[in-house]
Formats: structure tokens, sequence, C-alpha cells
């Protein structure tokens, strides 16, 4: 094989890979695009990267996770004395199953991560910010059926 069709392989290989960071451990794991749906595990610590439900992070891990990820991130920026926030959770876990393995869906507590809210001008809850590699690409604030949450996710 020649050096230029070894590097466009090798390429093609790395973009046909998606990095996922583990929240447990902090791992980033390259996984191929056609086994995200085969539930990955981290190679670390062998919990479930893509777990198929929401994930919890902090202002302390929440950074890295958004940054190494290249998955879209979906992040639900809620607090637990919001009646919506609580309304909108089975709907944020039913999306979250909906989503397995095309994005990341992750749960941050606002008056517990008051960093991140705060970087991303939260002014009202429940927001749901999309992200991919650490922009922002779009947010909804309000409640939202889980329906309307992939729907969006996907777009």
């Amino acid at each position: 094989m020649n050096p230029a069709t070894a590097s466009s392989s090798a390429t093609s290989q790395a973009a046909a890979c998606a990095h996922v960071p583990c929240a447990h451990c902090g791992a980033v794991n390259r996984v191929p695009s056609a086994r995200l749906a085969e539930a990955p595990v981290c190679g670390r610590c062998g919990q479930a990267l893509l777990p198929g439900q929401p994930i919890e992070l902090d202002d302390r891990r929440l950074p890295a996770f958004l940054q190494a990820c290249t998955l879209p991130v979906i992040v639900d920026v809620w607090a637990p004395w919001c009646g919506p926030c609580r309304s909108m959770a089975p709907q944020f876990e039913r999306a979250a199953a909906a989503l397995q393995g095309q994005a990341v869906l992750v749960k941050v507590n606002s008056d517990e991560n008051p960093v991140f809210a705060g970087r991303h001008a939260i002014r009202s809850i429940p927001t749901l910010l999309k992200l991919q590699g650490g922009r922002e690409l779009d947010r909804l604030t309000g409640a939202r059926p889980a329906e309307a949450l992939v729907a969006w996710a996907r777009a």
C-alpha cells in the first residue's frame, strides 16, 4: 500500500469514530460510528459510555466532557425546586433512551453548578442546550414532551 493511500485510510477511519468521554473516570474513548448503538463501554473502567439514560455531571467534570465529546450533547439545566423541571424529568429520560447512540443527554443542577449556569447565561429553567465540541448550537426553554426533545436533538 502506498503512503498516500495508507494516510487517507487512517484519516477516514478516524473520521468514522466518535470520541465519547466516560462520565465515570473521564477517559476519552474512540468508538466506531457503526458501533455507537451497541452499548459501548469505557476501555479504562468498563462503565457504559452511552447508557440510554441521562448522565449527571457537575461544574468540575462538565467542561472537559463537553470539549472531548464529538457526539451532540443535550444538557437539561434544572433545579429540584422547579415544578416544570420535575415534570419534564421522565420526558428527558425517555428522550435519552430514544437517542441512545446518537447523542449524550446530561442533567446539570443549576443550584449545585452555578459556574455552568452562569457561563451559559441560564435565566430560566428548565433550559435545554444542544452542544457539540463545547459549542452551543441551540437552546430551548421550558418543559417539552419526549417526542419534541428527540426531534429537536436530531434537527
